[in-house]
């Protein structure tokens, strides 16, 4: 028998505050203030580069809206359609924060579900509504989200932790975590693993874009951001438990097949902008 006493117990209250049934989950929180810190640095960045505010204020939304819409669908279609799909109740599901009771009736429980994949795609359609509206150059926009992105993606990590979802494999590290809201085994925590990784990829972007602003424009953050997150995501893949059962029979995983196609978008942006100076 595995002595949990050795490993780190989690199982967190899933609400920061709750007021009877209803409440502000952790996770939901994690999102909120991932989005706020990329925010301020973003409008911060357009205030340095002399980008009028006007240009900045509708992209929030735009932004905001594509990630949850991407990462939600991306869920769904890439996860779980065989369920999403079955009925007009599941289907409805999707689009609504509730879940359908056995016996009749519904209950509120948030959107449960939303892939970093799908978000990743949301939010490049969101930003290519946003640039066709505003006319602002599509790569300094790129660059601005790919210095900016890596710090959401820390705190959506984080949420994760605190739903005890996307759990690592078995193991016998001596900082694995025991998800008793899964089970009683000591596990790799692959959340934290990641939003650890997230957060020095931030710092190594940040620096390097103090050191060279005027590569804004030319794909290189787009692409270190897409590069560095991705090809962790592909390898740390090894230490999670498979989300879905139809990926035991995968050579790899589906994130790690959603992962290449960014991976290779990410190392093309860099390459393109050897060279370059941004201008504009």
């Amino acid at each position: 028998m595995l002595d949990n006493l050795l490993y780190i117990a989690w199982q967190p209250d899933e609400y920061l505050v709750r007021i009877g049934s209803i409440g502000i989950r952790w996770y939901g929180m994690c999102w909120l203030v991932g989005f706020a810190v990329a925010y301020f640095l973003m409008r911060w960045l357009f205030k340095r580069h002399n980008i009028a505010s006007e240009k900045f204020d509708p992209m929030f939304i735009y932004v905001f809206l594509g990630a949850f819409i991407g990462a939600r669908l991306g869920h769904c279609f890439f996860y779980e359609p065989q369920d999403f799909f079955d009925s007009w109740q599941h289907f409805v599901e999707i689009f609504l924060p509730i879940k359908f009771l056995a016996g009749g009736g519904w209950k509120f429980v948030g959107y449960q579900g939303l892939a970093s994949h799908g978000g990743v795609i949301g939010l490049l359609v969101g930003l290519y509504l946003y640039i066709k509206r505003t006319k602002l150059n599509a790569w300094v926009v790129l660059d601005f989200m790919g210095i900016c992105s890596t710090v959401t993606s820390v705190f959506i990590r984080l949420g994760n932790l605190m739903n005890s979802e996307i759990i690592g494999k078995v193991t016998d590290v001596p900082w694995a975590f025991v998800f008793y809201d899964v089970d009683t085994y000591p596990r790799h925590p692959g959340q934290l693993y990641e939003a650890i990784a997230y957060f020095v990829f931030f710092w190594v972007i940040f620096l390097i874009y103090r050191k060279y602003p005027k590569k804004v424009g030319t794909g290189l953050y787009f692409g270190l951001c897409l590069a560095l997150i991705f090809t962790f995501r592909f390898f740390i893949e090894y230490t999670k438990e498979v989300q879905v059962d139809f990926e035991a029979g995968l050579p790899i995983d589906m994130g790690q097949i959603l992962s290449i196609p960014f991976i290779a978008l990410g190392v093309w942006s860099i390459m393109r902008s050897r060279g370059k100076e941004y201008s504009g």
